[in-house]
């Protein structure tokens, strides 16, 4: 129980130190490569906080389960969005570009109910034989999220970043390059030990396998953004925090699940419209933070509505395990 305890303290202190080094690193590498902390956020550390969910998903689907790539995946967006993103806008309200508003939320919205779409194409459209994302669906969702990063690159520009964001201290590239790295390997080597201690501990002390899915292993895969989208609100770096949490929900749906369906098509027989609707509605919240009285913010309200949202979902899972 001791080694349990001091392995899940050195996670946590692991997630902590590589999500602040992440951060300053990515900041770094922004200015200078000459682009916006949000397209930082989006591409490199979006995709780099999202090497849990990827492995965990292509592992599934090579083994022939797609429930897992697909429950890992879905799961992770709505905690991603929901808590995530909800926590981050609690400690610092994030402020919202013209780029953000007219582009990058509303693709959030579009991949997310094309995903869906496709999941449900049988029940919802007669298209197929079933409920699934075929192989030739996971190579539309690969082409899709190669011209989604050109387009980041191509058009977003470093002035769109707006808010609170203060200066970053002036590093050398290959220094902010393995700040980067060495933190994102810090994010997932102390997530793993954090969560397999948390299991284990949770096992002993006679918390339910059930419940231990549901909370500890759902979580498991999103504390990398968590950490590294907590650590940037407190770095008033809300568009990198943003950028996170959409580069980590496009990055998940795009490539991880357009990957795994072409190693393996993905069923949908196990997932209900309870848990579709949450993912659709987690998305939507973020374009009616924005909108409602015109303004561009999503305030500590906002977050506040989506955490409870989370927890209210949360709930239900739980009382009906």
């Amino acid at each position: 129980m001791i080694l349990q305890i001091l392995l899940l303290i050195a996670g946590l202190a692991l997630i902590i130190f590589g999500a602040d080094f992440l951060v300053d690193g990515a900041s770094a590498i922004a200015r200078k490569a000459g682009v916006s902390e949000f397209v930082i956020g989006l591409t490199i550390v979006g995709m780099g906080t999202s090497a849990p969910e990827f492995v965990v998903s292509i592992i599934g689907a090579l083994a022939g389960n797609s429930d897992v790539a697909v429950g890992n995946v879905l799961g992770s967006n709505i905690i991603n969005t929901l808590l995530i993103l909800g926590l981050t806008a609690i400690i610092l309200p994030i402020g919202i570009t013209r780029e953000n508003r007219i582009k990058d939320i509303p693709i959030n919205i579009f991949i997310t109910a094309l995903f869906l779409g496709m999941g449900f194409g049988y029940t919802l459209f007669k298209l197929g034989n079933s409920d699934e994302i075929s192989r030739v669906e996971g190579i539309v969702l690969l082409v899709l999220f190669i011209l989604y990063i050109w387009s980041c690159f191509k058009f977003n520009k470093p002035e769109g970043s707006t808010g609170k964001d203060t200066a970053v201290k002036e590093k050398k590239l290959p220094v902010s390059i393995l700040m980067v790295l060495g933190g994102l390997a810090a994010l997932v080597f102390g997530g793993r030990f954090f969560v397999d201690s948390a299991t284990w501990i949770a096992s002993r002390i006679g918390v339910s396998d059930k419940f231990i899915a549901v909370t500890i292993l759902a979580g498991g895969t999103s504390l990398p953004e968590l950490a590294t989208c907590v650590v940037a609100a407190a770095k008033k770096k809300g568009q990198l925090a943003l950028g996170n949490i959409l580069g980590s929900n496009i990055f998940n749906i795009l490539l991880i699940l357009g990957a795994s369906a072409v190693i393996s098509p993905l069923s949908f027989a196990d997932i209900n419209f309870l848990d579709a609707g949450v993912l659709l509605l987690s998305s939507l919240l973020v374009l009616t933070s924005i909108v409602t009285f015109r303004r561009n913010l999503i305030d500590r309200a906002d977050g506040a509505i989506m955490v409870l949202v989370w927890l209210a979902y949360m709930a239900y899972l739980i009382l009906n395990l």
